[in-house]
Order: C-alpha cells, then sequence, then structure tokens
C-alpha cells in the first residue's frame, strides 16, 4: 500500500489548523478565552519542538566532529570557512537590497487606513540585546555541556571545531575508532531525526490552529497590502537565490529544491528554523553533500545567512516610515542598509530577532520605533514566509559550498521521490525482510 507522504500530510495539517482555528475564534466570547483555547493548541506544537530540539546537538556535533577529523587537512577548515562566510556576506546584501526595493516600489505602508500608534509609545523589544561586545563573547562557550543544553549552535560549532581538529591529528586505533563511534552517533541521530518527523504533522496543526485562534483571518484582511508585498518580495529573492544557485550548481539546483521542499514547508508551517534543521540536514545527505560539509556550513549558515530575516529587516523600516509619512533619500537608505548589514550579524539566538534589529536601527534615523507596533500582530504570518526564505538560503548555500570543494557525491535520483515518504517505510521494508 502506497504511504502518505510528509509534505501531503503537513498541507492537510495546516488546512484543518485554519479551519479549526478560525471556528475556535468564531465561537471564542472573548479574547482571553481565545487565548485560552489556543494555549491548549500550542502544547502539540511545544512537544513538537522539543523533540527537535532534543536531537539538534548531538546531531551538529556527531557529524561536525566526524566530518572534520576526517578532513586531514587542518586549512580545509578555514577554507570552507571563508567560501561560506563569502557566500553568506553576498547574500546578506542581496537580501537588504531587495528589501529595499521593493518597498520602495509597493509602498506597503502607505494609506494603511487604521489608526497609527503614538509615536512614543514602547514596543516592549529588548534592543540591548543586540550588543556586539556580548554576541562575540557569547561565540565562545564556557561549557560545552551548558551550550548543548541551551541549544547553543554558535558555542556547540566553535567547541566542535577545536574538538574535530585535535582529533584528527591524532594517530592511534582509539582515535579512529572514536570518529567511527560518531559517524555511527550521526547516522543514529539522522534515525531519531525520522521518528520525530512523524509527530511533524500534529505539531504543524498546533501552531496554524493556536494563531488563528488568537488573531483571527480578519487580521490578515486589514493588513493583507504589507503581507502580499512582504510574499512578493520574498519571492523575488526566492528567484535570485535559485538563480545563483543555478550558475555554480546547473540544473541540479532544482533537484536540490525538490528535496527540501518538507523541511521549508515545515519551517513555514512552524514559523521555527530549529524544525526544519534536523530533516534539512538528512536532505541534503540525499542530495549527496558530504557530511562534512553540510555539519560545518550549515549550523554556520543557521547563525550567518538568515536571508528571510535580513529581507524583513529593510523591507519592515521602510513601512514604518511610509506609515508616517517620512520621505527617506537614496543616500540615507543605502546608509540603513549598511547598518543593517553590521548590526544583523550579532542577531543569533536573540529572541524575535528580526524585530529587535529593526527596533534598534530605526531610532538612528530618527524613525518612530512605536510603527512595529503595526506589525506585532501579524508578526507570525510575516515570521512563516522569513523561515522558509532561511531555509531555502541555507540549503542553496551548502550545496554551492559543497561544489566549490568538490564534494558532492553521486546518488541516486529515486531518492529525490522518497523525500517526502514518511519514516515507517524504512520499518515496513525491514519488517518484510525478516
Amino acid at each position: 500500500m502506497k504511504l502518505n507522504k510528509l509534505t501531503t500530510l503537513i498541507m492537510v495539517a495546516m488546512v484543518l489548523g485554519i479551519i479549526v482555528g478560525y471556528a475556535c475564534n468564531t465561537f471564542a466570547t472573548s479574547p482571553a478565552q481565545a487565548k485560552e483555547i489556543a494555549s491548549y493548541f500550542s502544547i502539540l506544537t511545544d512537544i513538537f519542538l522539543r523533540l527537535i530540539k532534543m536531537i539538534i546537538a548531538p546531531l551538529i556535533f556527531a557529524t561536525l566532529v566526524s566530518g572534520l577529523a576526517g578532513m586531514g587537512d587542518t586549512n580545509a577548515v578555514g577554507r570552507i570557512g571563508a567560501k561560506a562566510l563569502g557566500w553568506f556576506v553576498g547574500a546578506s546584501l542581496c537580501s537588504l537590497a531587495l528589501g529595499l526595493v521593493f518597498a520602495n516600489l509597493l509602498h506597503p505602508g502607505l494609506n494603511l487606513g487604521i489608526p497609527l500608534p503614538e509615536v512614543g509609545s514602547s514596543v516592549g523589544l529588548k534592543t540591548s540585546a543586540l550588543n556586539l561586545k556580548d554576541f562575540i563573547t557569547h561565540v565562545f562557550p564556557k561549557n560545552i555541556f551548558e551550550a548543548m543544553a541551551a541549544n547553543e549552535i554558535l558555542q556547540i560549532l566553535v567547541f566542535a571545531v577545536f574538538f574535530g581538529v585535535a582529533l584528527g591529528h591524532i594517530h592511534n586505533q582509539s582515535a579512529r575508532s572514536l570518529v567511527k563511534t560518531l559517524e555511527e552517533v550521526g547516522h543514529v541521530m539522522l534515525k531519531v531525526t525520522d521518528y520525530v518527523m512523524r509527530f511533524a504533522p500534529v505539531g504543524v496543526f498546533g501552531a496554524v490552529a493556536g494563531i488563528i485562534t488568537t488573531q483571527g483571518l480578519g487580521m490578515l484582511m486589514v493588513f493583507g497590502k504589507l503581507l502580499i508585498s512582504f510574499y512578493v518580495t520574498l519571492g523575488a529573492l526566492w528567484l535570485v537565490l535559485i538563480l545563483a544557485g543555478y550558475f555554480v550548481l546547473g540544473k541540479e539546483v532544482f533537484r536540490l529544491i525538490k528535496l527540501i521542499r518538507s523541511p521549508m514547508l515545515l519551517g513555514f508551517s512552524t514559523a521555527s528554523s530549529e524544525s526544519a534543521y534536523p530533516k534539512l540536514m538528512e536532505q541534503l545527505e540525499k542530495f549527496g553533500i558530504r557530511d562534512r560539509i553540510t555539519g560545518f556550513v550549515l549550523p554556520l549558515g543557521y547563525s550567518f545567512n538568515l536571508d528571510g530575516s535580513m529581507i524583513y529587516t529593510t523591507f519592515a523600516a521602510l513601512f514604518v516610515a511610509q506609515a508616517y509619512g517620512i520621505e527617506l533619500s537614496i543616500t540615507t537608505q543605502i546608509a540603513m542598509l549598511l547598518v543593517l548589514m553590521i548590526s544583523s550579524k550579532g542577531i543569533a539566538g536573540v529572541p524575535r530577532a528580526s524585530l529587535v534589529v529593526v527596533a534598534a536601527v530605526l531610532p538612528m534615523f530618527n524613525l518612530p520605533e512605536a510603527g512595529l507596533l503595526l506589525v506585532l500582530g501579524i508578526d507570525h504570518f510575516l515570521d512563516m514566509g522569513r523561515t522558509a526564505t532561511n531555509v531555502l538560503g541555507n540549503a542553496i548555500a551548502t550545496a554551492v559550498v559543497a561544489k566549490w570543494e568538490n564534494a558532492i557525491d553521486k546518488v541516486d535520483n529515486s531518492l529525490a521521490e522518497a523525500d517526502e515518504a514518511l519514516p515507517i517505510a524504512d520499518d515496513l521494508v525491514m519488517t518484510k525482510a525478516s
């Protein structure tokens, strides 16, 4: 019997979530009751995200250490890192520039038709979290177990680089056995990922039903122009990223996109990049990218290559300016782009990072921070698009670096068709064999 596919189930869960959430929002007698109902839906999402967080730290550590230890060339680490960061910087500049261009073309902030918040109103965002000094020192772990417990991806990456390089320079049987063990741990964690993904549609249903219950579909109508304008802007960024990937990967970029549909949809529906990470790593392996590249570039990208978040910062800043009727010259907008380029590199691990960056930068250009209050109500829907774009950008970046390093192996194209099949298929095959 042909099994349902993961992507199909996630889409069905999203539709059901919208229907159930709308019904709950309609029949709720007050916002407080709607919030209480949504809290029960959030249980499903919280369980799923906790399961995802459970596997991220060991997955990153095992794959990265085993990959680095197997390189044999310490210089390769610096070379791969430099290529990855070079791509990240280019993608970031492109994302920021597109945000400016489309905000100027589409004017999402004009003629809103709703009251504007008072200029002095507080948005309640902790912009103090965006501190370059604290960010740099925070990158380096003081306790690896603490870093793993908190899923601090950058800290885990730093320790894993030291550990993997050191392990690669120890040439004895014990060290080789440890490398083999970590390789097996990586494979086991990918199998655990398969099991966790069985719960994905349930988590997606809870996420969508919860947000629709509290916000309702009416919010989407009020801010329809902003939502449509932002998703058109994201569409343009997708085209640019895919085109850039095509120049390096050729037609293989389309096979890559086919493979990453599930993690992209997962990130979109939960508005959480973490939820997509394990599945994305698994799909990149099916694309043929060697573990040492995926294990190094992907977590680095999750910290420095947030294309969807980047494009949102310039788009949201101009949205606020347009809403309050403040004209910004081209020179000022370019200056804002450069400031955002620097500021956004310290957002890894900052809650609601995109909004925090915008809130911190707006006062520098005499723009009212209170303008962000306009988007707080629909930020979840905007974040869904941002997250899916981050997943796409990191998948393409990892594949491009792997291509430059000649680290993409030939694989059976049928794997692309099997990417969405529920992991239970493996168990059925094993059962029949036994």
